[in-house]
């Protein structure tokens, strides 16, 4: 993964990034459309490796990254300017599992899954509804910020 070469003064150290993600619900994705950048709000789990969507598959967010998998999502919090604090992840998703998601398990979406459901649902579980599938995001880079620290 590659480092993050400015504002290290007020960069989180991997812990605080760690926190931050499982704590934050909601990230903003952005994706290469034909028409130009496409951006939208999503929940999402951080698993301490990757960051997952449960996405709808007729999305124009899945269509995008179907023809390009490149990405950047961001995650921020703080009001003033004091308080401001994100994490960007730069890299690449990919579909895991069978889009949309079946009634089937899959070792590899046990944990995305267990997450989601302890973060939105209350500890129930994730439902596949015939409409949504697993993105997986390996980040390339990770930039993060916190003004609270200065």
């Amino acid at each position: 993964m590659q480092e993050q070469r400015r504002g290290r003064k007020i960069a989180m150290e991997r812990a605080e990034i760690d926190a931050f993600l499982t704590e934050e619900r909601v990230c903003r994705v952005a994706t290469a459309s034909p028409d130009g950048p496409h951006l939208t709000p999503l929940w999402f789990v951080w698993d301490g490796q990757a960051l997952w969507l449960w996405s709808i598959v007729r999305s124009q967010r899945w269509t995008d990254l179907a023809r390009d998998p490149r990405a950047a999502v961001l995650v921020d919090a703080g009001i003033g300017y004091g308080e401001l604090r994100g994490v960007e992840l730069r890299g690449r998703f990919a579909p895991v599992g069978e889009a949309p998601r079946a009634d089937v398990p899959n070792p590899d979406l046990e944990v995305p899954e267990r997450l989601f459901a302890a973060k939105y649902a209350g500890g129930g579980t994730t439902e596949p509804d015939g409409r949504h599938g697993w993105l997986r995001l390996t980040p390339e880079k990770i930039t993060s910020w916190d003004f609270r620290k200065l």
